[in-house]
């Protein structure tokens, strides 16, 4: 069956850089706008402290206006999305530091990961379903493409 063929709410996970670079507009803010309204957000609160690590690291470089605009959409988002404490161990990306992503989508059964990282985007349908995870991997652009085909 596919998402479509649902016609619910889908289960999303948002790549903690997406959500960053959201905060400074364009196609990446309206996935994630579009995402948060119409659609369940999942967040955990490893990819929360993530958030908070790329927010320190950025604000040396940013003026104390983007440093506020950058926080209130942070602090936004996490208070719309549903933080879930993960219980699955995927071990199954290139790099260690993504299979927390893949672990949370096995915990909550997500519909998508919306994210611009290659070594998750580069992960095969067929080896995700061998790991128990029925789910898709897609970038910022595919994710509004089926939106707005949806629409």
């Amino acid at each position: 069956m596919t998402y479509q063929e649902k016609k619910y709410m889908a289960k999303i996970i948002i790549d903690a850089n997406i959500i960053i670079s959201a905060a400074f507009g364009g196609k990446l803010l309206e996935a994630a706008v579009i995402a948060l309204n119409k659609h369940s957000v999942y967040l955990s609160k490893e990819i929360v402290q993530e958030l908070r690590t790329v927010f320190t690291r950025l604000s040396k470089k940013l003026t104390e206006e983007q440093l506020a605009a950058i926080n209130k959409k942070m602090d936004e988002l996490i208070a719309h999305a549903k933080l879930v404490e993960v219980n699955e161990s995927v071990t199954l990306s290139r790099d260690a530091a993504d299979d927390h992503y893949l672990s949370l989508f096995k915990t909550i059964g997500s519909d998508f990961l919306v994210t611009g990282d290659k070594d998750l985007l580069c992960i095969e349908q067929h080896m995700l379903k061998k790991e128990g995870i029925d789910t898709r991997i897609v970038n910022p652009r595919e994710f509004l493409e089926e939106q707005t085909s949806l629409s």
